[in-house]
């Protein structure tokens, strides 16, 4: 395939896998570009069938029911970042010498000769915050900027809309980066490095592998994380433009070419002159909402992208000042009778909740639901010492159980076996009960929600509904 012109994909015999949010917009993009599409799917439900209907209704020939078959011409797979590798088309399209692409290898090849440069961020969480604040930064410098990628907005929409960018805040999840062999940021970073989706990649090295292809090509900052070291080696193992530097964040004192904390001050000691001796104040801790620790990570690595673009000082500070983090997002809920309520759904594996926990020193945590294969060893060794109580729920909370009654046999633990709508109420009862005046009482589950919850979000509702109800009835 070409360089994406409209005459490199007239009458080009593009398979499209996967109906959804990626796949339905790639196939009427690449119909409208004259390509003759065919979008194959798993599934045949009712939804499948009024998708199908739509695109039928353009011109677009779809295949319910049968994702594992190459159809007949196919010259290029695009395919939806979810797909995993081993699937058969994608062994039939290797058999037959047929690349294949993700949404955003697509939105990247169909890019103008005057596009935007990509400021990329992965890892295993964080992602969405630090591209929102890195948006937010870009604003207050008065750049024409969206955030966009894994959270919502289109990366084909962007690249191709009506609208001019000046520079995008890209989110790549590893999924994505999978699929994307030709993306080349301006710069990126990858922010930790945590097992998670190993079912999808088949492995911890094949997982940080594809987090590593974002460092590919960068022109002029690769940003890893200090206190992470295999952020670190996949800068040292990316093949990158002449000039490109490894530039590092870090919650301690800066070293030379870092970005860091000194007495509650985030500063630079990167993008100024003679790094050795100076150094560039960029914003307050207390300007960073919430000023977890983890979150001044994120903010740190927000602004070294944004400062490898050229960004001034006082924009960090304004865009971080501007920035209002995403429900369910370590979100202060309410005080009641002295206990702080927090509701940080968001932490649906144990490297979140791991980051979540450091953030307060004596804790009633709720935890619990679908383990996705992890293992609570680490999380809880980690954190005993700041667990007043535990309230654990959810169909694996056995496992947390388990790692507590190891790990931290002193504190008191509650398991509710139940996956009722009241459950969420009882648990939040249950932990009133435990916490004592200066506590935070905190929902961050380490587990995914779907045993119990349709998602994240609501789950994160039902806890901030409990304590609304049980702050009504105080």
């Amino acid at each position: 395939m070409g360089s994406g012109q409209v005459t490199d994909w007239q009458g080009k015999n593009v398979t499209v896998a996967g109906l959804g949010v990626s796949g339905i917009p790639a196939a009427k993009v690449l119909h409208g570009l004259g390509a003759h599409v065919t979008v194959v799917n798993d599934g045949d439900d009712a939804r499948a069938r009024a998708q199908a209907e739509d695109l039928e209704a353009l011109g677009i020939t779809v295949r319910l029911g049968d994702g594992a078959t190459l159809p007949d011409g196919t010259e290029l797979i695009v395919t939806a970042p979810g797909w995993k590798p081993d699937k058969p088309l994608f062994a039939a399209a290797e058999q037959a010498g047929v690349p294949v692409w993700g949404d955003v290898e697509l939105a990247w090849r169909l890019r103008g000769p005057d596009a935007a440069p990509w400021l990329a961020v992965t890892g295993t969480n964080g992602k969405t915050t630090t591209v929102q604040m890195l948006a937010s930064i870009l604003k207050a410098a008065g750049l024409r900027t969206a955030a966009v990628g894994n959270i919502g907005v289109s990366l084909l929409d962007a690249v191709l809309g009506e609208e001019q960018y000046d520079v995008l805040a890209v989110e790549l999840s590893s999924y994505q980066l999978h699929w994307a062999p030709s993306l080349r940021a301006h710069s990126a970073v990858v922010l930790n490095l945590a097992p998670d989706h190993l079912d999808w990649h088949g492995s911890m090295e094949a997982y940080a592998a594809d987090k590593g292809r974002i460092y590919e090509g960068n022109r002029v900052a690769c940003v890893y994380n200090a206190a992470d070291k295999a952020t670190e080696d996949l800068v040292r193992e990316a093949d990158v433009e002449e000039g490109c530097r490894a530039i590092g964040f870090t919650l301690g004192t800066p070293a030379p070419s870092q970005l860091g904390v000194v007495e509650g001050i985030l500063v630079d000691r990167a993008f100024v002159e003679d790094r050795r001796k100076n150094a560039q104040e960029l914003a307050e801790v207390s300007d960073v909402n919430p000023p977890a620790p983890h979150n001044i990570a994120n903010a740190l690595a927000a602004a070294a992208l944004a400062r490898a673009f050229g960004v001034p000082p006082r924009a960090v500070r304004d865009g971080l000042r501007a920035f209002a983090p995403d429900a369910h997002r370590i979100a202060h809920v309410a005080d009641l009778d002295g206990v702080a309520y927090v509701d940080d759904s968001k932490a649906t594996n144990t490297h979140a909740a791991q980051a979540s926990l450091a953030a307060y020193d004596s804790i009633v945590w709720i935890a619990g639901g679908l383990a996705k294969g992890a293992v609570f060893e680490e999380l809880v060794a980690e954190s005993a010492e700041r667990l007043r109580a535990v309230v654990l729920m959810g169909a694996d909370r056995g496992l947390i159980r388990e790692a507590l009654a190891r790990h931290a046999p002193e504190v008191p633990v509650v398991d509710l076996d139940r996956t009722d709508t009241g459950a969420m109420l009882a648990a939040v009862q249950e932990a009133k009960g435990l916490a004592r005046p200066g506590d935070t009482v905190l929902l961050a589950p380490a587990c995914a929600s779907m045993d119990m919850f349709a998602n994240y979000n609501q789950r994160g509702d039902a806890f901030a509904e409990a304590v609304r109800e049980l702050g009504a009835g105080a």
